[in-house]
């Protein structure tokens, strides 16, 4: 066999078509009859022919690349949704490139550095903050950038997330309703807006009933430190009657510990409520309370946001808050008892 690259030209002789023909069947997006890019599929097979993807991008200017920063994926919640995003993308005609970074400002900006070298058409940030000077940077080199269920108080950055507060205020509400007075919360990381959302609207919703957190702790979005929370919270005489944890990841931790540790009833004992919705939650070992986020709204609103600022520059930045329901289940009393 030869090892000698087959061309479009190679393509186009056998199939009976111009160049600009089979160039335009593995263009995504472009325009091109059925019974066209039926010949040139079939041709292109038969020589085995593939595209040059990166050739493409030099005449183009378009990498048909998109980055996709994660800080981490312990919760079950971003590999679903970047499975999502993924899918989602790649039906545009894009690819993704996962870049893992972490909230350290330092660590960010050298995989920024890095999506900027491969020349990226647009990038989605999901549990990354950017700061001002990366923004700037990244809006220097004409990259578009979507924030992915976070916001941020900056007036160049569109963002895509569930309705946080709206979300935590629906916890508070469900809590008092079934007769809980001790009501505390273990909360995640400072940094992002989740948290500060979800807990802005947890304390409102109390205070409207009149109110106040019993007791607080963080477990910072980690599964060890959510553990410590719960010792903290619960390994006392006075406890709490129920606990908002900021994310089903970590209430998963909290309830292992309640249970298997200081062997407390749920909820009899005690109601366990979180945020997310994650597949696990549903499972019948947690059977968990939580406020779901519509991660299929998300990611669509997050790629239709992105694929306007690439198209055109100009449009304007977007904001988009999506309300989820509450999921009952058994990890919480349903009445007072």
């Amino acid at each position: 066999m030869s090892s000698e690259k087959v061309t479009s030209t190679q393509v186009a002789k056998l199939a009976g078509v111009s160049q600009s023909a089979v160039s335009r069947v593995f263009t995504p997006g472009a325009s091109v009859s059925k019974k066209t890019a039926d010949k040139v599929r079939a041709a292109a097979a038969e020589l085995g022919y593939r595209p040059n993807v990166l050739a493409r991008s030099l005449i183009t200017g378009k990498s048909r690349i998109i980055g996709l920063v994660v800080a981490y994926l312990e919760n079950q919640f971003y590999p679903e949704a970047i499975e999502k995003l993924s899918n989602e993308l790649q039906q545009h005609g894009y690819h993704v490139l996962v870049f893992m970074a972490s909230n350290d400002s330092e660590a960010t900006q050298d995989v920024i550095d890095e999506l900027l070298d491969y020349q990226v058409d647009g990038i989605i940030t999901a549990s990354v903050g950017m700061s001002n000077d990366l923004t700037a940077r990244c809006e220097a080199a004409g990259i578009p950038i979507v924030l992915f269920n976070r916001q941020q108080d900056d007036d160049r950055l569109s963002g895509v997330s569930s309705d946080n507060f709206a979300g935590g205020r629906k916890l508070a509400e469900f809590l008092i309703k079934t007769g809980h007075k001790k009501i505390a919360h273990i909360a995640g990381w400072e940094g992002a807006s989740t948290q500060r959302d979800r807990e802005a609207g947890f304390i409102a919703g109390l205070a409207e009933a009149g109110q106040t957190l019993f007791a607080r702790a963080e477990g910072n979005f980690r599964y060890e430190l959510a553990q410590q929370a719960a010792r903290t919270l619960f390994d006392c005489d006075d406890r709490p009657d129920a606990v908002f944890v900021a994310n089903d990841h970590m209430a998963f931790a909290v309830m292992d510990v309640l249970r298997f540790e200081l062997g407390l009833r749920i909820p009899q004992d005690v109601s366990v409520v979180g945020y997310d919705d994650v597949t696990l939650a549903s499972w019948p070992s947690y059977d968990l309370t939580t406020v779901r986020q519509p991660a299929n709204r998300m990611v669509t609103e997050t790629v239709t946001t992105l694929l306007h600022r690439i198209e055109d520059p100009a449009s304007p930045v977007r904001r988009v808050a999506i309300d989820g329901p509450l999921i009952i289940r058994g990890s919480a009393r349903k009445a007072d008892a």
